[in-house]
């Protein structure tokens, strides 16, 4: 049973019916619902019409639905971390930007604030490892080459990684106040550059939870069209990866094939809206343009070409035993260590685990019609590999039959004004995993509070057990293989 206040993908609640639980109860229903297979999506503070709130997103597959709960937000609270690892980032941001003291917490260091001055220098230091022939290397936080900041900290036994420590906000833009304080076409703006590459999955998510105050009814069109871009973007994202994991390895061909292969599939998404990352595309009601039918039957053409042009350069990648060899066993992160700390999209499904928002909680065309779930059980490098090139196939199969089937009318319908004191959540399944937006309405229905989840807040921590006891060399290979964002993370 879904607990608290109970609502589909994209729909919206009043917020005096959000459950206002005492400590010991709202501590409950957070663990009894991730230990009946609930995932806590978001956990965030709010201004609830009693004071400010912890507000508890609980997505669950079991039934398809998200619960709310919520309690007080005092000054001191017990940490659920300790019992429930998934919650650690979301109770360390807290902490950070409202100063509250999470008793009992594991690692209460900044998500953020370390790489800025507004943290004690106590909470800035490092973690070590003691003893005479413990080295530690540190990496970044500018590297060589065109890449975002973070610092990375290794302790090595000679090559050997006992430990890596993930030191992340030097992206911090303070998107989620901007975009509560922002005007409509300035915020959607800033939803298209939460994440540059993944454009689509966060407007998407964005314009589902206002559509959900406002009741908007999205056409048809619109939501195929919608469908096929987030699906564009996950092939591009995928099919660069691939590349990416070649050229770490030195595997030249696949690296320089699936380069231009990226580009094509950008260009597929060009001919939507004029941009080839999507953006201008998506917009509370629908679409901002529609496509004529001509250019959908060019696209589906260039795309069958894409896929065949990719499925060669990647069947080199499992056809060559020097790539299988640095692939199999590299960065192996197992299941139940993807379960406890709450790894979502092709990292978590590369582990056995069978979770995908699409599936799980569908919303728009995905209610409709099902995109299979690629798994595999290694959770190494090859197993987060073969899982992007199954989702490559499948997302391309989507695409060429929402092409052929493609609805006729509107792609835009006018938006309803949002609920007032209202609390809506969206959650799309982006390339890198789950994206959730949770928008909370003031009394005039206008945004209170914009809360975004980026999948990256999650996976880093992914990343860090990867490469325990593997050798330090390995570590670009791990890092290319989970393919994280950091402006996603810092947000």
């Amino acid at each position: 049973m879904t607990p608290g206040a109970a609502l589909q993908n994209g729909g919206a609640v009043p917020l005096a019916e959000i459950p206002v639980l005492d400590p010991g109860a709202f501590r409950r229903t957070v663990l009894d619902g991730v230990g009946s297979g609930c995932r806590v999506s978001s956990l965030f503070v709010a201004p609830l019409p009693d004071g400010p709130g912890i507000v508890a997103v609980l997505s669950d597959p079991g039934t398809g639905r998200i619960g709310i709960v919520s309690e007080a937000a005092e000054p001191e609270i017990p940490s659920l971390t300790p019992e429930c690892p998934q919650v650690h980032a979301f109770e360390r941001e807290m902490a950070e930007l409202h100063g509250i003291r999470f008793t009992g917490h594991p690692w209460p260091k900044p998500v953020r604030g370390a790489a800025g001055k507004r943290s004690p220098a106590r909470l800035s230091e490092f973690f070590r490892i003691e003893g005479e022939e413990i080295h530690e290397v540190a990496v970044g936080p500018v590297h060589a080459g065109i890449i975002e900041p973070g610092h990375f900290r290794f302790q090595c036994h000679g090559e050997t990684v006992l430990h890596l420590e993930i030191s992340l906000g030097y992206q911090h833009r303070g998107i989620e106040p901007l975009l509560a304080s922002s005007g409509d076409a300035t915020r959607m703006r800033l939803v298209e550059t939460i994440a540059g590459d993944t454009t689509v999955g966060h407007a998407t998510a964005y314009c589902a939870a206002l559509e959900g105050l406002g009741g908007t009814e999205v056409p048809a069109r619109a939501q195929v069209l919608r469908g096929i871009a987030l699906e564009l973007e996950r092939l591009a994202n995928h099919v660069g990866n691939l590349g990416a994991l070649s050229g770490d390895i030195g595997f030249l061909p696949t690296q320089s094939f699936c380069g231009r292969i990226r580009g094509d599939i950008l260009n597929l998404t060009a001919v939507l809206c004029g941009n080839r990352f999507g953006r201008g595309l998506i917009r509370p009601g629908g679409l901002s343009e529609d496509v004529p039918g001509e250019e959908t039957d060019r696209m589906a053409g260039a795309l069958r070409d894409i896929v065949r042009d990719a499925e060669g350069a990647v069947g080199l990648l499992w056809e060559t035993p020097s790539v299988l060899s640095r692939f199999e066993g590299t960065g192996t992160v197992d299941g139940a260590t993807a379960r406890e700390i709450g790894l979502s999209g092709p990292a978590a499904r590369a582990c056995g685990v069978d979770a995908d928002v699409r599936r799980d909680l569908p919303s728009g065309i995905y209610r409709m019609v099902h995109v299979p779930v690629s798994v595999w059980d290694t959770g190494d490098v090859l197993g987060r590999a073969l899982v992007r090139w199954m989702e490559v196939q499948r997302s391309a199969a989507f695409v060429l039959e929402q092409l052929a089937s493609l609805p006729g009318g509107p792609v835009w319908s006018p938006p309803g004004p949002p609920a007032a004191g209202s609390l809506s959540v969206s959650m799309t399944e982006g390339w890198r995993g789950e994206i959730c937006h949770a928008v909370l309405t003031d009394a005039e229905g206008r945004p209170a509070a914009i809360k975004v989840t980026d999948p990256s807040l999650r996976n880093w921590l992914g990343l860090a057990c990867a490469v325990r006891n593997q050798q330090i060399s390995d570590f670009p290979l791990c890092n290319k293989s989970f393919n994280l964002s950091y402006c996603g993370h810092d947000l």
